[in-house]
């Protein structure tokens, strides 16, 4: 008797079990923009605004063959100044400096040797430089901006594609990560060493990925006085 009571018990149970469980499980949204939390604001910026590089959150990245392989580096703090027109973005304008002596690639060696006057020569040449010459706007957060480029005491024209999402308040003011890509032949720099023995392009590439990742800090707007 004492068996078929506690049978009883335990089959009530079961139930009242399964429906504490299902009332305390927190619901699952499918939708990915639910799941990632509420969308920050975007602040209100000037319709022409200048902002100055964060060296600390920006650099300058490439990726160069080595034989069959890939070696990555860094530039690293690059400056730079941006003034951005949205009415009129023809108008906007970007200037960056990296310090050819801030080179990484992980290994001692190697920097030093990209440094030296088989690459870079940073005693003669110590900085690179981008100035834009001309800025159009693709869409509401991509842009190609073109300018020369100097490296070595060689400029260049390149084009570099920008993508710039919406700017963010943080740290007491307002920023905007971008990112740069473009793409250049180290021989037109006058970047001409190879191994010896190896052939030309064969120990080291060529052709040179590069990728800027920089937030940009907005600058406080100048007073006028008439």
């Amino acid at each position: 008797m004492r068996a078929s009571v506690l049978a009883v018990i335990m089959l009530l149970s079961v139930p009242a079990c399964s429906s504490r469980d299902t009332a305390t499980a927190p619901a699952v949204s499918n939708d990915p923009d639910k799941a990632s939390g509420p969308a920050l604001p975007v602040p209100s910026v000037p319709q022409i605004s200048k902002w100055e590089l964060d060296p600390e959150n920006s650099s300058a990245q490439f990726v160069c063959k080595h034989v069959f392989s890939n070696v990555r580096g860094m530039f690293q703090q690059p400056s730079g100044t941006v003034i951005l027109d949205d009415a009129t973005p023809a108008n906007s304008k970007v200037d960056a400096t990296l310090k050819v002596s801030s080179i990484t690639t992980g290994v001692e060696e190697r920097d030093t040797h990209l440094k030296s006057p088989d690459f870079f020569d940073a005693a003669k040449y110590p900085v690179i430089t981008f100035v834009s010459s001309g800025f159009r706007k693709s869409s509401a957060t991509s842009y190609s901006v073109t300018g020369n480029l100097t490296m070595h005491g060689v400029t260049k024209p390149v084009t570099l594609a920008v993508t710039a999402p919406p700017p963010f308040n943080h740290a007491g003011g307002i920023r905007r990560g971008i990112e740069a890509t473009t793409s250049v032949n180290r021989r037109d720099f006058g970047l001409l060493w190879d191994f010896p023995g190896e052939g030309t392009g064969v120990v080291v590439g060529d052709n040179i990925k590069i990728t800027i990742d920089a937030e940009l800090v907005l600058q406080p707007e100048t007073s006028k006085r008439g």
